[in-house]
């Protein structure tokens, strides 16, 4: 089972994911209109938002990030 921080670092990833999501949403599905120079920001934010939940979520469940690894790789060898 997880630790506390690893779980609240994982709920608060999550909500905040979700929120851009949902922003996301409101353009993309419910044809909100936006201004053009904005939706570059939304679609970072929301791309931003999925990768925090995506290293929370492998934390919690106690896997290493692929990135975190591919990094090691990329350490030289001594």
């Amino acid at each position: 089972m997880a630790d506390e921080p690893t779980k609240a670092a994982y709920t608060e990833a999550y909500e905040n994911w979700q929120r851009h999501l949902a922003q996301l949403h409101e353009l993309l599905i419910e044809g909100k209109r936006i201004p053009p120079a904005l939706i570059k920001g939304l679609l970072n934010r929301e791309a931003r938002a999925k990768r925090a939940y995506d290293r929370a979520r492998l934390a919690l469940l106690g896997i290493e990030a692929e990135e975190d690894i591919h990094e090691e790789d990329d350490e030289p060898e001594s």
